[in-house]
């Protein structure tokens, strides 16, 4: 029986093959790189042919006067994103829900979720032109009422808070289609009875809507866990400049400039290494967290 079986899937485990070759080419593989944060990395003498030094990266960065900034940047603006990014989402997915126009409600879902198919490179273009201090449609309206331009883009005050806001507009119509499923899951029989019972909208979505989406909003933010130290590299990318250095670089752009930019791949690696060993505990922490809340499991 077992034979006729594994003879059966034999084909399902031969198509994947490819996918399992591209993952070790392409993931496990570059992981020996991890060995040039403990080097003193030199490219033309390659992975194993470049000076051992241990810790020494390690205790470089740690040294360095900016690193708890960044790192403070990273966790705040990460911070910040996640839980923006799960009350808009519910909000916005109790509010569709209560529309009753069939196409209006479909219109409301497709405009939102547009902006998450663009790339930062485009969205990052489209900011700069909005938020221009001289041209930009927002100044020109803070212009019309009195009130003086404010350049978005290069304030430390401002920065993160437009990073924050343009995540949340770009994702968050992605996300509302996750909440809007968890709220067709609840039984349709609990909001007739609290009709039955006089309840008002405002007093359905209070004690029906919000208390079935709870499984959900618990899974979400449990499977966030692991996305502390990820502030959106990209996003940051293009739209930052050295004057918000002080609030909006991450962990991520400083590994972008020490690597890249200053060729100090050892001190680059240990960063990125530390970035992937606390995303994995963070990871590992969220999964046991929403199997033991949720009962969610991989397989």
């Amino acid at each position: 029986m077992n034979i006729k079986k594994t003879k059966r899937e034999m084909p399902l485990h031969l198509m994947l093959v490819p996918g399992v070759v591209i993952l070790l080419i392409y993931c496990y593989y570059p992981m020996l790189g991890f060995a040039i944060a403990f080097q003193k990395f030199i490219p033309i003498n390659g992975l194993f042919g470049s000076n051992w030094i241990g810790l020494g990266n390690f205790r470089y960065v740690l040294q360095m006067p900016d690193i708890w900034k960044v790192l403070g940047n990273t966790v705040f603006i990460a911070t910040m994103k996640i839980l923006f990014g799960l009350i808009v989402p519910i909000v916005v997915a109790i509010l569709i829900n209560e529309l009753k126009v069939m196409l209006i409600k479909r219109g409301v879902q497709t405009l939102i979720y547009l902006p998450h198919f663009l790339s930062w490179v485009i969205l990052g273009g489209v900011l700069v032109d909005i938020l221009s201090p001289s041209e930009g449609i927002v100044n020109q309206l803070l212009n019309a009422v009195g009130l003086d331009s404010v350049f978005f883009l290069g304030s430390n005050h401002w920065f993160p808070s437009v990073l924050i806001f343009s995540d949340v507009w770009k994702e968050f119509g992605f996300s509302t289609i996750v909440f809007l499923a968890a709220i067709t899951g609840i039984n349709p029989a609990l909001y007739e009875a609290a009709i039955v019972d006089g309840a008002s909208h405002t007093r359905q979505m209070w004690h029906i809507t919000l208390p079935g989406m709870v499984p959900i909003i618990v899974l979400m933010a449990t499977l966030s866990l692991g996305n502390v130290l990820n502030a959106g590299f990209d996003q940051v990318f293009n739209l930052y400049s050295p004057s918000v250095y002080e609030s909006g670089d991450i962990l991520d752009t400083l590994i972008y400039r020490i690597g890249l930019l200053d060729a100090q791949f050892g001190v680059a690696t240990a960063i990125g290494l530390f970035k992937s060993i606390v995303s994995f505990v963070l990871i590992a922490v969220s999964y046991f967290m929403a199997y033991r809340l949720v009962n969610y499991r991989i397989f």
